[in-house]
């Protein structure tokens, strides 16, 4: 057993961005900060679903071209080489929990 403190781990782009709490070997898990209007680029996995669940704001998702809005207590759901993309839709900054597994190494590809 261990714990890790969110506030001991950094985000990606100093204030944004994906904060990895745990990086397998099993599972992948975090928080993803979205700025107003901050966007992720299209991409997908072959290996691992990817999980959101929505702390605060609103999240737009776009899921093999549909498109969803997601808010504060919802959990999106991605299976395996769905292509995804998202975009914070709300005005001021957007936080979730992501949980990606089966755990895989080099399993993103750009849209």
């Amino acid at each position: 057993m261990f714990i890790i403190n969110e506030n001991e781990k950094e985000y990606r782009f100093g204030d944004s961005g994906p904060k990895y709490l745990l990086n397998g070997p099993r599972l992948r898990t975090g928080v993803v900060r979205l700025k107003k209007d901050e966007d992720f680029k299209g991409h997908y996995h072959k290996i691992m679903e990817e999980n959101f669940f929505i702390l605060e704001g609103e999240i737009e998702f776009v899921v093999d071209g549909v498109s969803c809005i997601c808010k504060k207590g919802d959990l999106i759901h991605i299976e395996p080489h769905e292509k995804h993309y998202l975009k914070n839709v709300y005005d001021g900054a957007s936080l979730a929990v992501f949980i990606l597994g089966p755990a895989a190494e080099n399993d993103k590809y750009e849209d």
